[in-house]
């Protein structure tokens, strides 16, 4: 599945202001939609490394006319990109089916009730310190232990509350709190966690790495995007979090049909 980013914020890392205005935010969620999406993840908030936080009005301001649009314009279901409680709150209430939570629904302590009482689906991520802090020198002993560690952790404190385990999605956060090298380990690898029996989500869409890989941080990381999204497919990975739909729809396609995508 892949997931669309509809981003209504003026400072997100590739694409901050373009979708700032409702309207636009609208229009870009409706053509990622036409284009083959199958989910489509509102945020008003960024997270990219050393972005200032927002307030709950704020954020509220920004997504609920477009999570709201978004719902009733398509069939695609969407999910609401916050760690507040009361924005996923109202973001579900006007029709989103999931959370998607960058701090694995531990910043707000209510945000574990309102997953339980909506029985929206959440997704869980893994994050090195806050989006202030996290690349502040982040060391691991075994990456990818250490963030499977912590997913399982998160897994069996969702089940416990309540949730059921096929509405939990696991995160690795590529590009939280990681150095280049743990990214690219986490993408290596990622079919190990797996064995945590949820949908696993992966959002690698033109973050650094690409360019530290490509050795030009000004290149163009549509396609080198799309080299890590096939990977992430032969790897089973579900959900495939992207700017760029329509390329990523067709590679896939095409990967799909000439053998690529193992079957589950």
């Amino acid at each position: 599945m892949l997931m669309g980013i509809v981003n209504v914020t003026p400072d997100s890392f590739s694409d901050g202001g373009q979708y700032l205005e409702p309207a636009a935010a609208i229009e870009w969620g409706l053509q990622l939609a036409e284009q083959g999406a199958d989910l489509l993840d509102v945020g008003g908030e960024s997270t990219r490394p050393y972005s200032a936080p927002v307030s709950a009005a704020d954020e509220l301001r920004r997504v609920l006319p477009v999570v709201q649009a978004l719902c009733e314009r398509t069939r695609i279901p969407v999910s609401i990109d916050t760690s507040k409680a009361v924005v996923a709150a109202e973001a579900i209430a006007a029709g989103a089916e999931i959370i998607n939570d960058v701090t694995g629904l531990e910043a707000d302590p209510r945000m574990m009730r309102v997953a339980q009482e909506t029985g929206a689906a959440a997704c869980v991520m893994h994050m090195r310190g806050t989006p202030q802090t996290m690349q502040d020198d982040p060391r691991y002993d075994d990456v990818v232990q250490d963030v499977g560690a912590y997913l399982r952790r998160r897994r069996d404190a969702l089940i416990a509350s309540g949730l059921d385990v096929q509405r939990i999605c696991l995160d690795p956060g590529i590009g939280f709190g990681k150095t280049h090298q743990h990214n690219l380990t986490l993408l290596a690898h990622c079919g190990r966690y797996h064995a945590l029996g949820c949908p696993l989500m992966v959002g690698h869409s033109r973050k650094g790495f690409i360019g530290k890989v490509l050795d030009d941080p000004q290149a163009d990381r549509t396609a080198g995007t799309i080299g890590v999204a096939l990977a992430l497919a032969r790897q089973g990975v579900q959900v495939i979090r992207v700017h760029d739909i329509l390329p990523l729809r067709q590679s896939l396609l095409l990967f799909d049909a000439a053998g690529g995508i193992l079957a589950e």
